[in-house]
């Protein structure tokens, strides 16, 4: 865009002003000069030229007006300014006296700044600067500071910022372990090969692949090729043995992986047929599954049998106690302390047990955390086989300051098949061959499910025994129940000052969400169960048990007990054992205690939160990896052999040992 500035130097006696600028109209300061005029002009690249002009090609439009005070006088300096469109243009002239000369001549003031490309960095090019007026450019000038202000504001926040992250990500590698632990690394996934398995993952496709195409080839009288993928079959199969990465591998699998890819390019070749591979492969999977399943079912068979199985160590424990029990004399001994027995304002806890070892550690850990052994007394009930082994090893080995009483529970005589409705039950023919006639069909087609409970202990008495707990201690108010396969963190004292509000059974609930609801154990499809009972009820634990004996007898708690085991004859209420029942026979009567007093699961959840079982007061290893067999789950093992008396002659003759 062109634009123009025009230089007026007239002979005239008044000075001339342009009016406002925002009236846009062209102002023209003047002074009074011999008539000359002046005309500049600069381009769009800023080159500058001048030449004359006459007065009067001026338009009406200028006005002249005296600069400094609106007199018509000489001034020594004047301004022409020239408002185009939206661009102002403006010069600057100062009167100097010639010496030579009478009159005045012009001196220009207005410098030309060098060309754009040569303009300082941040500065607007001439032809820019040259358009605007000195408050626009001072306003930029401001606007320019403002912005490298702000600009340095951020830089610095974000140097800090990253000061900050740099020193926290230093204190997070504090806490790094240094430890390489195994194959593994220790730091994050990116740094690990990411084929560390694939030559093993290979060998393994290679074999299925070589298996189909084998079967393929035998039906078509490949009799060669047929031969050679099993050779190959079996020396990869060899070469990866038991390895499960590419770092376990012998030396010679790569080899082989190459021998066989070889081989199956071969089979490719004469032997690939879409349709037919696809049959074959879907055929070995549908395979694969059965041979799984039948597996699982072997799995969960094997595995009933080891829980149910004691083993030879503890089977030598009560064998030993007990001969020692009568060939040394001590079956001749009285208890002691018998006047604790029935006392109630001391600390009762029962336990029905026929394992000598297990009851002496649930012993052992509760006295151990008691803060007054001599309050604590122990109430132990065990069947005719093992009662003289589980009192010779107490008399042996008392509990410090506590208090045992020994029980057969053969010499309860109150408890007989009028009374005990499991007992009655164990009369009936039918309970009898689903039990113990060794032609049953085999639970094996039935699943793990209804395997464990073709359990015999599920109907033993003694495991029955907790629903007579007021018949067995009739002067007593309060009493504590425990398992056997739990062990003792805490003192347990202050269960006895919980204030169950009325309940009769005092318990840790179990349910999670939609787990260990009333749905889970018993059978709602019954209309029986579904008219008497929330689905949705929350169910709790079996282990670790505050009754309130009071209250027990006078709800008649049994009696409600006796009544839905006769109904449950035909085992459609819900599977045997004592927890349905409990569940059923405590409904509404149960008090939530704090979960930190029982922890659950370490017979069967290798998944547990370890500070929780390290903070809990009781841990209950219910499952069949009960802590003194070989299937216990080793990282929980040790919460219960501390309290094993490794030491003691009758444990080392029968080599139990860590």
């Amino acid at each position: 865009m062109l634009q123009q500035v025009e230089e007026i130097s007239v002979n005239i006696n008044r000075c001339v002003i342009a009016s406002n600028a925002k009236t846009a109209r062209k102002k023209v300061y003047l002074l009074s000069l011999e008539p000359a005029l002046f005309q500049m002009k600069s381009n769009n690249l800023g080159a500058v030229r001048s030449s004359r002009v006459k007065m009067g090609d001026l338009s009406a439009s200028w006005v002249l007006e005296n600069p400094i005070d609106g007199r018509h006088d000489h001034p020594k300096s004047f301004q022409i300014e020239t408002l185009t469109g939206d661009l102002l243009v403006s010069a600057n002239f100062q009167m100097v006296e010639d010496p030579f000369q009478s009159g005045m001549t012009f001196e220009e003031k207005t410098e030309h700044p060098p060309d754009d490309h040569q303009a300082g960095e941040g500065e607007l090019p001439y032809s820019r600067l040259s358009s605007m007026s000195p408050v626009k450019l001072k306003r930029r000038e401001m606007r320019q500071e403002r912005r490298n202000l702000r600009t340095a504001e951020l830089i610095g926040k974000d140097k800090e910022a990253n000061n900050q992250m740099a020193a926290a990500a230093i204190e997070r590698s504090k806490g790094f372990d240094p430890i390489v632990k195994g194959k593994y690394s220790i730091w994050r996934s990116d740094y690990e090969s990411p084929n560390s398995d694939s030559t093993l993952k290979l060998m393994l496709d290679q074999i299925i692949m070589a298996k189909a195409y084998a079967n393929i080839a035998k039906s078509k009288n490949e009799s060669d090729l047929y031969n050679s993928l099993m050779k190959h079959s079996k020396l990869s199969q060899h070469a990866i043995g038991e390895a499960t990465s590419d770092v376990e591998l012998h030396s010679s699998a790569l080899n082989r992986a190459k021998s066989m890819g070889r081989v199956l390019s071969i089979a490719k070749d004469k032997l690939y047929d879409c349709l037919t591979v696809e049959r074959k492969l879907r055929a070995m999977l549908q395979s694969t599954e059965e041979n799984v399943s039948d597996l699982k079912k072997k799995s969960a068979f094997l595995t009933q049998l080891a829980a149910k199985t004691v083993p030879k160590p503890l089977h030598c424990l009560p064998l030993q106690l007990a001969s020692d029990y009568f060939l040394l004399g001590y079956h001749s001994r009285e208890d002691v302390n018998k006047e604790k027995l029935q006392d109630p304002s001391l600390y009762h806890y029962a336990i029905f047990s026929d394992n000598v070892l297990a009851t002496s550690v649930v012993v052992n850990s509760t006295v151990l955390h008691a803060k007054e052994p001599n309050k604590h007394v122990f109430h132990v009930v065990t069947d005719k086989l093992n009662y003289a082994a589980m009192r010779m090893w107490f008399l042996v080995n008392p509990p410090v300051g506590a208090t045992i009483q020994v029980e057969n529970i053969d010499d309860f005589k109150w408890l007989n098949s009028s009374s005990c409705s499991v007992l009655r039950q164990l009369e009936s023919a039918r309970l009898q061959e689903y039990y113990f006639k060794a032609n049953h069909p085999s639970s094996l087609s039935l699943g793990s499910d209804h395997l464990k409970y073709r359990n015999p202990k599920y109907l033993s008495l003694l495991n029955h025994l907790r629903f007579y707990l007021p018949d067995v201690y009739p002067k007593l108010d309060k009493i504590l129940f425990l398992d056997d396969d739990i062990v003792v963190q805490k003192d347990l004292t202050p269960l006895w000052s919980i204030d169950l509000q009325g309940m009769v059974n005092g318990a840790v609930e179990t349910c999670k969400e939609s787990f260990h609801r009333y749905d889970k154990y018993l059978n709602f499809s019954n209309p029986i169960i579904y008219a008497n009972f929330d689905p949705n009820a929350c169910g709790w634990a079996f282990g670790m048990n505050i009754f309130d004996l009071k209250e027990w007898r006078k709800r008649n708690i049994t009696g409600i007990y006796h009544r839905w085991q006769d109904m449950n004859e035909d085992r459609t209420l819900w599977k045997l054992g004592t927890l349905p029942p409990g569940l059923i026979t405590f409904y509404n009567l149960t008090h939530p205690l704090d979960r930190g007093w029982h922890a659950l699961g370490l017979g069967y959840d290798p998944a547990l939160n370890q500070t929780a079982i390290e903070n809990a007061a009781v841990i209950h290893y219910n499952g069949n990896y009960k802590p003194w067999l070989d299937l216990a789950i080793s990282k929980y093992k040790a919460y219960w052999s501390k309290y094993v008396m490794f030491d003691n002659p009758y444990l080392r003759l029968c080599s139990i040992s860590e």
